[in-house]
């Protein structure tokens, strides 16, 4: 895996994201989209860390919240907690969602997302 470095800050991050759109179940659109629920949660975040991924997109309109929830499992899980750089986004007005607070409870630290 290839990694540049973010900006100024001296960070690796590798050039593949891991996205988690599909990450937990849902209603709405997500009952057509996600589905992926804790066990393979796990698998797809360990198969992408095995091959170099620290780095995570996410979002609080994914799953409604409910993949945050998943990826903060996986990482607790996997022992990963403070090694993955997260890029999560927020809806524009919206509030903050349930599983970015879970997220911090568990002590997962979160990054705003950037653009380089």
């Amino acid at each position: 895996m290839q990694h540049k470095t973010l900006g100024n800050t001296g960070l690796l991050v590798s050039q593949i994201c891991l996205g988690t759109m599909t990450f937990a179940g849902g209603e709405g659109i997500w009952k057509h989209v996600a589905g992926v629920e804790q066990a393979g949660a796990d698998d797809l975040v360990k198969a992408s860390v095995d091959a170099g991924v620290n780095f995570i997109d996410t979002a609080d309109v994914y799953t409604d919240g409910q993949s945050e929830i998943t990826l903060g499992r996986s990482l607790k899980n996997l022992g990963l907690r403070g090694r993955m750089l997260l890029s999560p986004r927020r809806r524009m007005g919206g509030r903050v969602r349930e599983g970015m607070m879970w997220g911090l409870r568990v002590g997962i630290s979160w990054m705003p997302s950037m653009r380089v």
